[in-house]
C-alpha cells in the first residue's frame, strides 16, 4: 500500500484524539478524587489482534502492559455491547487497584474490529488496609483478584458480579461511580471509532493503523541507532520491602546492536516477601518507556515500538515475579527504580541526552476510617511528587511528578472537601535539590492532620540514599516521613502501617532530583 503521509498524519491525530476524548469523559464523570482530581488513569485504542494503535497523554506504567490485559480480555468471546474487566496482575495487571475495562468496536462482521480500553486506580478495592496498598506478604492481602470477567453483557451490567465486587470494598457508591464512569469513557471510545471508518472505510482506517505501528518503528529503530553500539551495565537498589529485606538489587544490561536493543535484568534480586515485587509487565511498561523518550516527541506511541527492544527477565525475581507474590508497590515504587536504572546504563554513553535521576518513588500515602461528618467510610489515596533530575542544559522541575507517573496532586481544597483532614502544610522542600553544575529539583513537603481515628498506610522509597547525580554532581536529598503526636516529633521508616488517632498529624517530604555536572569551583 502506498501511504500518503499527509493522511498518516491525519490517522496519528485522529486515534490519538479518540484516546484523550475517552479521557476527558472518564475524568469529568468519574466520582473519586483520585480520577477526576489526580486523573490516575489511561485510555488507549487497539486493533482486532490487540495491538495498541494509540494512547492518550496518561500514566506510563498503566499504557505499556495494558495491551497484555486487552489479549488476555481477548480469549473470552465478545458480542456487541460487551466490555471485560479485570486488575490480575499476572494477566496484563499492574497492581489491583488499576482495574482495566476492554470492550470490542464491532462494525459489520462478526468479529471485532478494533477494540478500546482504559485502566483507573480505584482508591480501594479490598484487601487487609484501607486504599488497598497494604505492607502485604501475599497478593491475597490487597484486594479482590479480577480475573477477565464480562461485567457488561449485550448492554448490561452484570448485577450480580457488581453486587459482589461492590460487597468487598469498602467504599462502594464511590467504586460504583468509577466503573460508570470508565464504562462511559469506552462507549464514547466506540462511538468516535464509528464515526472515524464512516468518514474514511474501514479498509482505509485499518490500512493506516498498520501504517501507523511501522512509522512508529522505524522511528524507534532510528533512535536506537543512534546509540552507539556497546553493552553497558547499571545496578541499583530498592532499599527495603517492609519485611526486612535490603539493598534489593535491580540489575540492567543493555546490548545495543545496530537498531536493536536488549535489556537483561539477570542479576537482579529474587522476589521478595514484601509487596515491591514488580511483575513482568511493569518491567516491560519501564523500559518502554526509557526508549520511547529516546525517540522525537512528536512519534506516535504505540506497538510498534515495542518492536525493536527485547526484554529478558528471569521468573521469579523481582522485576519478573510468581504468583501469589505481594504486588502492590511493585507497580509505584519498583517501576521507577527500574527506569533509574535502565537510564544509568545509558547515561555514560548518551552524554547531554540522560538526566540524573530524578525523586525514585511515587511516595504512596492511603488513609482510610469513618468521615465523622457522614459516619460513612472513606479511604484517600495519592502519590506525591518531588524533584527531578537535572540535565546536561537545566536544572531539574521542583515539586512534579515524573518518570512511570503522570498523575496531578490532590487540590488542598478537594482534599479538605472531601475527608475528614486539614493540609497543615504543602510547600516546596527546598534545598532539598542535589547540588551541581545544573541543580536537581526540590521535593515537596505535604502535611496532614487528621480530624478523626483512621489508619494510615505509607509505601515509599529513597528515604536512605537521595537518587544519583551525575558526572561529579550530588545526589538529592532523601525523603522523610514523620508522624507527629501531642508535639512529639517521630521518624517512619519507608513504609509503614499505623492506626492514628484524631489530632495526629503526617509529614511527607519527598526526595530531591540528583544534580548534574561539577560546579565551576569544584572543576
Amino acid at each position: 500500500m502506498d501511504v500518503n503521509p499527509v493522511l498518516l498524519e491525519i490517522f496519528k491525530n485522529r486515534f490519538s484524539a479518540i484516546a484523550e476524548e475517552m479521557g476527558v469523559v472518564l475524568n469529568r464523570t468519574a466520582f473519586s478524587p483520585n480520577i477526576k482530581e489526580r486523573r490516575d488513569y489511561s485510555c488507549a485504542i487497539f486493533d482486532a489482534r490487540g495491538n495498541m494503535i494509540a494512547q492518550a497523554a496518561h500514566i506510563p506504567v498503566h499504557l505499556g502492559s495494558m495491551p497484555m490485559s486487552v489479549r488476555a480480555a481477548m480469549e473470552i468471546s465478545f458480542s456487541e455491547g460487551d466490555m471485560i474487566a479485570l486488575n490480575d496482575p499476572f494477566r496484563g495487571g499492574t497492581h489491583l487497584p488499576d482495574i482495566t475495562l476492554v470492550a470490542p468496536v464491532f462494525l459489520d462482521g462478526e468479529k471485532p474490529a478494533f477494540y478500546v480500553a482504559n485502566r483507573a486506580h480505584h482508591a480501594d478495592v479490598g484487601g487487609m488496609s484501607a486504599g488497598s496498598m497494604p505492607l502485604s506478604s501475599s497478593i491475597f492481602q490487597e484486594g479482590l483478584i479480577i480475573p477477565p470477567l464480562k461485567i457488561i453483557s449485550r448492554g448490561r451490567i452484570d448485577a450480580g458480579l457488581m453486587k459482589f465486587f461492590l460487597s468487598n470494598v469498602r467504599t462502594p457508591v464511590e467504586r460504583e461511580g468509577d466503573f460508570s464512569a470508565q464504562a462511559m469513557a469506552n462507549l464514547t471510545g466506540i462511538r468516535r471509532f464509528r464515526d472515524l471508518v464512516q468518514r474514511y472505510g474501514f479498509e482505509i482506517t485499518r490500512q493506516y493503523a498498520e501504517a501507523l505501528l511501522d512509522y512508529s518503528e522505524r522511528m524507534m529503530r532510528q533512535a536506537i541507532e543512534s546509540i552507539p553500539d556497546g553493552t553497558y551495565r547499571f545496578a541499583d537498589v530498592m532499599e527495603d520491602d517492609g519485611f526486612g529485606a535490603e539493598d534489593i538489587c535491580i540489575q540492567a544490561t543493555v546490548q545495543i546492536e545496530k537498531d536493536r536493543a536488549v535489556v537483561d535484568f539477570a542479576g537482579s534480586a529474587a522476589q521478595v516477601a514484601g509487596c515491591i515485587n514488580a511483575v513482568s509487565s511493569i518491567t516491560l511498561s519501564a523500559v518502554l518507556y526509557v526508549f520511547r523518550c529516546l525517540m522525537p516527541e512528536a512519534a506516535p506511541t504505540n506497538a510498534g515500538c515495542f518492536r525493536p527492544v527485547e526484554i529478558r527477565s528471569k521468573p521469579g525475581t523481582v522485576v519478573d515475579a510468581l504468583f501469589p507474590a505481594a504486588v502492590a508497590g511493585g507497580n509505584v515504587e519498583t517501576s521507577q527504580r527500574i527506569v533509574d536504572v535502565v537510564l544509568g546504563a545509558l547515561a555514560r554513553v548518551l552524554p547531554g541526552h540522560i538526566p540524573a535521576a530524578s525523586q525514585g518513588t511515587m511516595n504512596n500515602i492511603a488513609i482510610g476510617g469513618v468521615d465523622p461528618r457522614s459516619n460513612r467510610p472513606f479511604a484517600y489515596y495519592e502519590t506525591i511528587g518531588g524533584g527531578m533530575g537535572a540535565g546536561a542544559f537545566f536544572h531539574g522541575e521542583s515539586a512534579v511528578h515524573s518518570h512511570m507517573t503522570n498523575t496531578r496532586n490532590t487540590p488542598v481544597e478537594a482534599l479538605e472537601y472531601s475527608y475528614p483532614f486539614r493540609v497543615t502544610q504543602y510547600s516546596v522542600r527546598k534545598g532539598s535539590g542535589g547540588s551541581g553544575l545544573f541543580c536537581g529539583g526540590d521535593g515537596i513537603i505535604r502535611e496532614i492532620r487528621l480530624d478523626c481515628d483512621a489508619e494510615v498506610t505509607v509505601l515509599s522509597e529513597r528515604r536512605k540514599r537521595g537518587p544519583y547525580g551525575l558526572y561529579g554532581a550530588a545526589a538529592g536529598k532523601p525523603g522523610k516521613n514523620t508522624i507527629i503526636r501531642r508535639g512529639r516529633i517521630d521518624a517512619r521508616p519507608s513504609k509503614f502501617h499505623e492506626r492514628l488517632q484524631a489530632d495526629d498529624v503526617i509529614r511527607i517530604e519527598t526526595p530531591g532530583g540528583g544534580g548534574y555536572g561539577r560546579e565551576p569551583s569544584d572543576v
